[in-house]
């Protein structure tokens, strides 16, 4: 069924904050419109009210038909215990709750006294249930998993899945969903770049309407035909139509036309300020001129000093009354920026890592052999499909797996600063600020929490134990920690993941100017394109294959 979204002066946030208002939208069927803006924009709140989980400060949201079957995708950093990848699926295609609406209508219509109010709560939950794909779920489900590379079946327990696995999973349910607007937050995170180009084309080629929330530049790039700006720092919310790239450049031009309007407004302000008080200055000194130099019996002059010096005053009023006149232009808001540097250690040895025919074996894993060297400063991209060995690579290269066969072995002085994929860098059972203090013995307590406050992490999250954190106030806390530890190697495993978009760029300034040597395992595409390598390394089945 072909569905209509449309909000109109929609205002969301929370009962103290307002985080944007004034939004008219329309998602119409095959519409791709990304969602972008900081950390704490609105953008999950936006999706939420959307999907009718949370109510609007302001405003409406409706869909054409009203009984459209709107999916929404969130975010799920933690995994459910005990459920199955096959409920897992159900429940994120809407089929578990289709199917228990629909059992509770029917129970309902079997009662002893039925109304014509439960016939008609059947017939609407039959249609839904039908519409959800439920009935036929678990014939297609085996198939969708076998499609994507997952040798998992219905029956494993999401728990018992890698984070590759389990975003594989999450891709199925979405492929295997059958909703009439798609409302996606982040659905990139843990893809490879194979589950990337799957998640585009079928966004792509969906004739429903799809609101999504990305990092992801090239993601957002490839698919969204319009883009809703959450500007917090300026307190607008802005759409531009076109794709992503369109955007940016319709951006940066209204940004610096805002610019220019408001100092061509502050210069003209200036000016007209410097005259009045001029022309305030020459009347206050004609005043004083006129009693100074006319005699009293000197009527004549000194009237002539008097009209002389009125004129001066009327011309300070007519300036004020110019000033008044101008139409005001508020001057932009400057925004918060990361404000991001690595840390710099003493040069190590010459050679800072290397595998000598190494191989582990995990299980029925086997990694390796593999012969590799990496040198002080150079930079090195590390790619691959999930499950290929990136991993392993990087903690036998690190000294924190023994190799099964072969050799393994760091430097002399090496200093390495990491950013690992599950962000596990601090103690979870500490608060933020003790578990930042643990690891810098030598930075004073207030120095820790202001370095902290610099990554956006304020009193609320120094507080609260690590493990609560979000993941992108993980990666942040991991960011800052780079930033005062001195570094000559520096590891990051999908440092993107949970960043928003202006930290992203901040992030590849900070590597522009670092010197050290550098292992960057990513998906993101243009990150790597944007981030000066020497060279890259393609992991595959086990196996590293070196390259420019």
């Amino acid at each position: 069924m072909s569905a209509t979204l449309v909000t109109k002066d929609l205002a969301g946030g929370h009962a103290h904050r307002t985080l944007f208002e004034s939004l008219d939208l329309v998602v119409a069927p095959g519409d791709v419109v990304g969602v972008v803006g900081a950390n704490g924009a609105g953008k999950t709140t936006l999706l939420r009210i959307l999907a009718g989980d949370l109510d609007p400060l302001a405003g409406s949201v409706a869909s054409a038909p009203n009984d459209a079957f709107v999916g929404w995708l969130p975010q799920e950093h933690e995994r459910i215990a005990g459920e199955t990848v096959g409920q897992y699926v159900a429940r994120r295609t809407g089929a578990a709750a289709a199917t228990a609406a629909m059992e509770a209508a029917a129970a309902a219509l079997g009662a002893d006294a039925p109304t014509d109010a439960d016939s008609d709560e059947y017939a609407r939950s039959l249609d839904h249930w039908l519409a959800s794909g439920a009935p036929d779920l678990d014939e297609r489900v085996p198939a969708a998993l076998a499609d994507l590379g997952l040798d998992v079946g219905p029956d494993a327990l999401m728990t018992s899945l890698s984070g590759g696995q389990a975003a594989r999973v999450a891709l199925a349910a979405l492929l295997l969903s059958r909703f009439d607007v798609v409302l996606l937050d982040e659905p990139t995170n843990d893809l490879d770049l194979a589950g990337l180009e799957r998640l585009e084309s079928f966004v792509r080629g969906l004739r429903a309407g799809v609101v999504l929330v990305s990092h992801d530049r090239e993601f957002l790039s490839r698919v969204v035909t319009r883009i809703v700006e959450l500007d917090l720092a300026q307190q607008q919310v802005a759409v531009y139509d076109g794709g992503y790239d369109s955007f940016l450049e319709e951006r940066a031009i209204a940004r610096r036309h805002a610019r220019e309007r408001y100092e061509e407004f502050a210069e003209k302000k200036a000016e007209l300020v410097a005259r009045a008080r001029t022309q305030r200055e020459w009347s206050s000194q004609g005043v004083r001129n006129a009693i100074k130099r006319s005699p009293d019996n000197d009527k004549i002059r000194r009237k002539a000093q008097v009209e002389s010096t009125e004129k001066q005053a009327q011309k300070v009023r007519q300036m004020e009354s110019r000033i008044a006149q101008l139409d005001e232009v508020e001057e932009p808001r400057k925004e918060w920026t990361l404000s991001f540097t690595v840390g710099r250690a003493p040069r190590s040895s010459s050679v800072v890592a290397t595998l000598d025919e190494a191989t582990a074996t995990l299980g029925d894993f086997t990694f390796g052999p593999a012969s590799l060297q990496i040198n002080a400063g150079e930079r090195i991209g590390v790619v691959g499909p999930n499950g290929a060995g990136k991993t392993t690579l990087l903690r036998l290269l690190l000294g924190r797996l023994a190799p099964t066969t072969g050799r393994a072995s760091l430097g002399a002085s090496v200093a390495i600063g990491e950013i690992d994929q599950a962000r596990t860098g601090l103690a979870e059972d500490l608060p933020l600020g003790d578990a930042f203090e643990a690891v810098l013995p030598q930075m004073p307590p207030a120095d820790c929490r202001t370095l902290l406050a610099k990554f956006g992490l304020k009193a609320d999250q120094v507080t609260s134990l690590v493990g609560r954190l979000s993941p992108g106030e993980r990666t942040r806390a991991a960011m800052a920690l780079l930033q005062a530890r001195g570094v000559n190697l520096l590891v990051l495993d999908e440092p993107t993941n949970h960043l928003d978009l202006p930290a992203i760029e901040q992030l590849e300034q900070a590597l522009e100017s670092y010197d050290g040597a550098l292992l960057l395992v990513t998906h993101d595409r243009r990150l790597l394109d944007n981030v000066r390598l020497d060279q890259r390394w393609q992991v595959k089945d086990g196996r590293v294959a070196q390259g420019e």
